[in-house]
C-alpha cells in the first residue's frame, strides 16, 4: 500500500496547532531526509544551512504518522 505524504504547510499546520511553534519547510525537509523519504533533489552539495533542531525533529515524526494518508 502506498501513502501520501502531507504537504509541507500541512505538517507546518500541524505543528502551530499542537505546539504552538512554527518550524520552517528546511526543518521539515532535513527530517525527511535523515528519515529516507522521497524528496526532490537538492541544489547544493553544501552542508545543510539550517539543520532541523532536536527539539522540532519528534513534532515533525509526528506530523507525518498523523497526516499520512493511505
Amino acid at each position: 500500500m502506498r501513502f501520501l505524504m502531507p504537504t509541507y504547510r500541512e505538517i507546518q499546520d500541524f505543528v502551530k496547532k499542537r505546539h504552538q511553534r512554527v518550524v520552517k519547510t528546511c526543518h521539515i525537509a532535513h527530517v525527511k531526509s535523515e528519515l529516507g523519504l522521497p524528496m526532490r533533489e537538492r541544489n547544493s552539495e553544501s552542508p545543510r544551512k539550517y539543520p532541523c533542531p532536536a527539539q522540532f525533529r519528534p513534532w515533525i515524526i509526528e506530523a507525518f504518522r498523523v497526516l499520512s494518508r493511505p
